[in-house]
């Protein structure tokens, strides 16, 4: 059987198009960084993937999917839809604070180290994947 690396692991929860799928998936989240040792990471992470899975619910018809993948001492949480359209790009936090919509990327760029998207047509898929990097050190 070959060796595997402890440290790496990526788990993916495939979400219906339902607002409560949101907090199911920061309930997930949550159990998964206290079972690795990463519990120090679980508020700012929940934040981030509840923007990232809120856009995915909100904003785009069909299906999605909360990946969560740590390697090499970072964690990522990606919210993949089917929605090939980008994200809007985010706006400056403070300038938003007043705004009743389009903070929450916002929140994402000012909270992660690390964000971005890709469309996932390149790879024979549909959709694509919104995604940020928290270091775990």
């Amino acid at each position: 059987m070959p060796e595997t690396d402890s440290d790496s692991w990526e788990y993916s929860l495939y979400i219906p198009t339902d607002p409560r799928a949101v907090t199911v998936s920061r309930r997930t989240l949550r159990l998964i960084l206290t079972l690795h040792d990463l519990a120090h990471l679980t508020d700012t992470a929940e934040l981030l993937a509840s923007e990232l899975v809120s856009n995915a619910v909100l904003h785009t018809k069909g299906p999605a999917c909360l990946r969560i993948r740590h390697r090499d001492g970072v964690l990522q949480i990606g919210a993949w839809d089917a929605d090939p359209e980008p994200p809007e790009p985010p706006g400056d936090f403070m300038e938003l604070e007043d705004a009743e919509s389009g903070r929450g990327f916002a929140l994402v760029r000012a909270c992660a180290d690390l964000w971005g998207w890709q469309p996932l047509s390149r790879f024979g898929h549909r959709g694509k994947l919104v995604w940020c990097e928290l270091g775990a050190a």
